[in-house]
């Protein structure tokens, strides 16, 4: 565990974090939350916050598990229940909030409702982009790599086809050395 951890400072980056990932889950701020804790405070490595997100991914439950592994890695039962919480307090409360507003305006049918799904689509779409490319860059993804990436990305975009399928496509392909 690394003493010089501030929890506080993390716990209130990922609160505020946590206020932009509505709609996409804490996923989307992955590279974010990279950069504070590997890239300007040096609490882990890019190897060890791309083995946590894997993990995360493979293990099964939400997207969440990531922010809880990292507060783990760090600053042990402590930082994952405080990161954790961080994560997910704000943005659950806005919700909250926001359906109330929601359904005394016309239950998601109305004006606003419609505004908003139209607005957060696009942001949701640019963080999404934003965190494929932090996590191709942190695992050293060349050409091929990145290829493959946009390839599974136009076929999930253009099909209804699993993305498991997309998944099983590209663990294959690297397991071929193809990337």
């Amino acid at each position: 565990m690394k003493d010089e951890v501030e929890l506080g400072g993390l716990a209130w980056h990922l609160a505020v974090l946590s206020l932009t990932a509505i709609g996409g889950g804490v996923v989307l701020v992955a590279p974010d939350v990279h950069h504070y804790v590997a890239v300007r405070n040096h609490w882990l490595t890019d190897q060890q916050f791309a083995a946590a997100y894997a993990l995360a991914q493979a293990a099964p439950g939400p997207n969440l598990l990531f922010v809880s592994l990292v507060g783990w890695m760090i600053k042990g039962w402590t930082g994952a229940v405080v990161v954790t919480l961080a994560a997910i307090l704000p943005s659950s409360c806005l919700v909250l909030a926001l359906g109330s507003v929601i359904r005394r305006h016309g239950g998601g049918q109305g004006r606003w409702a419609g505004a908003l799904r139209d607005a957060l689509a696009p942001l949701a779409a640019g963080m999404l982009a934003g965190a494929a490319w932090t996590f191709l860059s942190v695992a050293g993804a060349g050409w091929r790599g990145i290829a493959l990436a946009l390839a599974a990305a136009a076929v999930a975009y253009a099909s209804k086809l699993n993305p498991l399928w997309l998944i099983a496509l590209g663990a294959l392909a690297g397991a071929a050395g193809l990337v």
